[in-house]
């Protein structure tokens, strides 16, 4: 069967069923209920500070990213996390334990949900699938839930994600590369939630934008193809974001993802091109590819796929 038919005039795109092989990659975020984030000098004070069993904090404390520390600058904040330990085992880390009993614990007595109240100390939702899924991996990929652009950012999975991120448990570059090509943008712009008007920031989802997405089936030398474009991709936006002491710091905290993309320089299309290109052929396409026949193409994959994994 031919990728390339028409599927549908309209494009419907509900339609669009779950993939097996997307399962257990893409999380959002967990959500905190409470004011468990800290700056950088406490935590610097709270992981210089000694407790009883001699355990460092460092346990319990971890750097956390939003989704502004995507698109924009990285704060430099931390997050106290003390995972599924019991009261008694978190307060073995004095200091941070008693922050999150002065800070957090007053309102979460207050909450309606009878778990939340009891285990105030915990995360509301403590993230366990994502937390399992990132085990062995070297890093994760990251994306703002509700973005102007469409951005992908390496994060090491020592980092905690908000509820306003989706992480992906994945660590090689073709995935970046698939995640970050014109491909998935298209798909994730038409399944996702629009906000607003078409060019402000659109909502991705885990369920409708990721787990519905179907990824090329390509060689091994067209991995190693969209692989090395992801690696250039990357490293020529990590140089441009962090270009030593070449710039003030004024102007370093203009250097953003938003900003980049805003302006879209030469040497940032050319490298999208190139990973595009790659990416095109691992699907079979060529490479003039109109956008509408990229989304019926996807939708045709989906469709086939369903239809081929119900029939056995």
């Amino acid at each position: 069967m031919s990728v390339l038919r028409s599927v549908t005039a309209d494009l419907d795109v509900s339609r669009a069923k779950p993939l097996p092989e997307n399962e257990s990659i893409a999380f959002q975020g967990p959500v905190t209920v409470g004011a468990f984030d800290i700056d950088a000098l406490t935590a610097r004070k709270f992981l210089n500070s000694h407790n009883p069993h001699g355990r460092s904090n460092s346990d319990v404390i971890r750097p956390v990213v939003n989704a502004s520390d995507i698109t924009d600058r990285d704060r430099g904040r931390f997050i106290i996390d003390f995972g599924q330990r019991s009261e008694e085992e978190a307060a073995l880390y004095e200091k941070p334990f008693e922050f999150v009993k002065q800070h957090v614990k007053p309102k979460r007595e207050r909450n309606r949900r009878e778990n939340r109240r009891k285990y105030w100390w915990r995360h509301g939702e403590p993230g366990t699938r994502l937390r399992a899924a990132l085990q062995g991996k070297t890093r994760q990929l990251a994306t703002p839930r509700v973005a102007k652009h469409r951005v992908f950012k390496w994060f090491d999975p020592s980092v905690f994600v908000t509820d306003a991120v989706v992480a992906f448990a994945r660590d090689d570059d073709y995935f970046f590369g698939i995640m970050q090509s014109r491909v998935h943008e298209l798909w994730a712009r038409r399944t996702g939630t629009q906000l607003r008007d078409v060019e402000s920031a659109f909502r991705y989802t885990p369920k409708t934008c990721f787990k519905k997405f179907p990824f090329p089936r390509p060689s091994s030398e067209q991995v190693v193809k969209i692989s090395e474009a992801a690696v250039q991709l990357n490293t020529f936006r990590n140089n441009w974001l962090n270009p030593g002491d070449a710039l003030e710091a004024q102007l370093i905290e203009q250097r953003t993802l938003t900003n980049l993309y805003n302006v879209r320089p030469s040497w940032l299309d050319n490298a999208h091109r190139r990973l595009d290109e790659a990416v095109f052929e691992a699907y079979g396409w060529p490479l003039e590819i109109s956008d509408e026949d990229i989304l019926k193409n996807l939708l045709a994959l989906n469709l086939e796929r369903s239809e081929d994994r119900a029939s056995n």
